[in-house]
């Protein structure tokens, strides 16, 4: 638990580096204290983490936001918010940085690794706030079927994957925000290239190889992927990509058949690829290797069938691995995603809309929660040790929330032993 403590204490030093709004410094509030109770809520799961840890701090004199998170006092709501509203919306992108570099010191990202050892991103949008009546400057709109405005929030996220393998670990948030002046709404591919732009350099040296949808198969981004030091594999759609699928049209094309599974379950996968296809019309136009999947039932139903881009070289020795990475861009979607809103850190909930920025830093907050959850699956022993004695990772959490409401744990190490043993922590702990 050493290594999550080392987490918290790096957020807790970036937490005190956001720019304070207050005129005046009589506040017992430090911005250290306000950033790292609103990751506190998103850790613990627990909207009412800080109200039971300030009848803690009554009762016992100290609380677990004090022995476990390293603050000193508890803001109240209202003030967390209104501090945080106007911060930088990639202030912590370092926290989620050093989450990764620390990571793969420890040998953590190794089973992640795939294609002669590069590392998934997977890229992808979501939304995290929706009203019809709650908005700011920033917000992105669109008209109803009834006349109605609806003001939204989106951002493109960026997570590391890898084909079988269950844990995923989300990488820094870009926010789609409309600025003062704009004619044009942000959109998910714009802002998808501006992550690439900002910080795609950074972890260039995990080999990166970009993983998305239809969406991103388009010539600028793939370049920009190029220029950040990565390559890709993105879904490409025959009715989106005419000229590629007109140059395929009538050619002999590779391929190779092969059956997977057994019984009930066997399927025959067919493989197909070319390479140097071109990906648009054009002179200037890039080329790629095209590869595609089908996979069918033995009575020769097709069951699935996709087709993708990449510039990493395509043979028969490759084509299967590349297809597995490609299908992977999926856990975006079901483990990054769909687990933020379903499933505890209630992302699409409005903890705070704000006037400036409010939303989308604990929307970055929220995930950087998430990425300590995942990296503490990968390589912390008790941490493990708690999650295989309770099963469900929700399982954990009820523990967590629960016996931090009425007992001051001195350490994360402490806490774990509890959940594991059963033991309490002594009185004087």
């Amino acid at each position: 638990m050493e290594r999550l403590e080392g987490y918290i204490a790096a957020l807790r030093e970036r937490c005190g580096q956001v720019p304070d709004k207050r005129s005046g410094s009589n506040s017992r509030y430090g911005m250290a204290d306000i950033g790292l109770s609103a990751f506190s809520v998103f850790f613990m799961q627990s909207p009412s983490f800080l109200a039971h840890q300030r009848v803690l701090a009554e009762r016992c004199g100290r609380s677990n936001a004090e022995t476990l998170f390293g603050m000193t006092t508890i803001p109240c709501d209202n003030h967390i918010r209104q501090m945080l509203d106007g911060a930088p919306t990639d202030h912590f992108d370092p926290v989620f940085a050093k989450i990764v570099e620390e990571l793969d010191g420890s040998g953590g990202l190794q089973p992640m690794r795939r294609l002669d050892g590069r590392m998934l991103i997977a890229l992808d949008g979501s939304e995290h706030f929706c009203s019809r009546k709650i908005h700011c400057p920033h917000c992105s709109t669109r008209r109803r079927a009834d006349g109605a405005t609806e003001y939204f929030h989106s951002f493109v996220g960026a997570t590391l994957v890898a084909p079988g393998h269950a844990t995923v670990l989300p990488l820094p948030p870009e926010f789609v925000r409309r600025e003062d002046g704009a004619d044009k709404q942000d959109c998910e591919s714009a802002t998808a290239r501006r992550w690439l732009g900002r910080i795609g350099r950074r972890y260039a040296w995990l080999r990166p190889v970009y993983l998305g949808d239809d969406l991103y198969a388009h010539q600028p981004m793939c370049a920009d992927v190029l220029a950040a030091g990565g390559s890709f594999i993105f879904v490409c759609k025959p009715s989106s990509h005419k000229t590629l699928t007109e140059y395929l049209t009538g050619v002999e094309l590779d391929g190779f058949e092969r059956t997977v599974g057994v019984g009930s379950a066997k399927r025959l996968h067919r493989y197909r690829w070319m390479e140097g296809v071109p990906l648009r019309d054009g002179n200037d136009a890039l080329v790629v290797n095209w590869l595609e999947i089908e996979i069918a039932k033995p009575n020769g139903k097709v069951t699935y069938r996709n087709s993708f881009v990449t510039n990493l070289p395509v043979n028969r020795q490759t084509v299967a691995d590349l297809v597995a990475c490609g299908r992977a861009r999926w856990k975006i979607e079901n483990e990054t995603f769909n687990v933020l809103k379903n499933n505890g850190y209630h992302l699409e909930h409005n903890f705070g809309h704000g006037k400036d920025t409010l939303a989308s830093v604990l929307v970055a907050l929220n995930l950087l929660a998430f990425a300590m959850h995942n990296a503490c699956d990968l390589v912390a022993a008790p941490w493990q040790k708690a999650r295989h004695k309770l099963g469900a990772r929700n399982r954990l959490f009820t523990h967590i929330w629960s016996i931090t409401t009425y007992h001051v744990f001195r350490s994360w190490h402490a806490l774990m032993r509890t959940i594991i043993t059963g033991v309490p922590p002594p009185k004087t702990a």
